[in-house]
């Protein structure tokens, strides 16, 4: 069985980071498929995403469901995936969404890293885009107007999306 533990995403609260050994799974990104326990939980709306990192397994609750009711679903449904690899299938870099990638690690980081620097001092980063290299995001709250927002998105967002991604071509705020 492959070791998983939950992580929360600050922020979000319908969205669970299952942590795994890293190289589970052989992409990142959204997958085209899933093995049946969690193609299961996707089609009766129990989850609404799945999305895969390097090191994690990210699941987003439906609308009107918890975590507290439909975790232990969750869990179970993704161990028995994790123990099936090749269930899991992704469009290949190149035969879909080029951005993907891109996009993938941008929600990872601001759901991860860079999203806990601007919660811990009262903001909210959002990503609202990926087109072309461009990874387009909002502040809000504290963060809004704050002159160390940019700083932020330099240095904890744009500067390790470079080292995962190269081809970022630049991280923009939105309004």
């Amino acid at each position: 069985m492959v070791p998983i533990h939950p992580q929360p995403c600050p922020g979000r609260p319908d969205r669970l980071r299952w942590i795994t050994p890293a190289g589970v799974l052989p992409f990142t990104g959204v997958p085209a498929t899933v093995p049946a326990a969690l193609a299961t939980l996707l089609r009766d709306g129990t989850l609404a995403a799945v999305r895969v990192e390097a090191t994690a397994v990210v699941t987003e609750l439906a609308a009107g469901r918890s975590w507290a009711r439909d975790g232990s679903r969750v869990r179970s449904a993704l161990h028995e995936a994790l123990a099936d690899p090749a269930g899991w299938t992704h469009t290949p870099a190149g035969a879909g969404d080029a951005d993907e990638p891109l996009r993938a690690a941008a929600a990872a980081l601001i759901d991860g890293r860079a999203g806990e620097l601007a919660l811990s001092h009262g903001g909210l980063i959002e990503l609202l885009d990926v087109r072309d290299g461009v990874v387009t995001v909002r502040m809000s709250g504290a963060c809004h107007g704050c002159p160390a927002a940019g700083i932020t998105l330099r240095h904890r967002l744009e500067d390790e999306l470079r080292r995962r991604c190269p081809g970022v071509r630049r991280v923009v705020s939105s309004a």
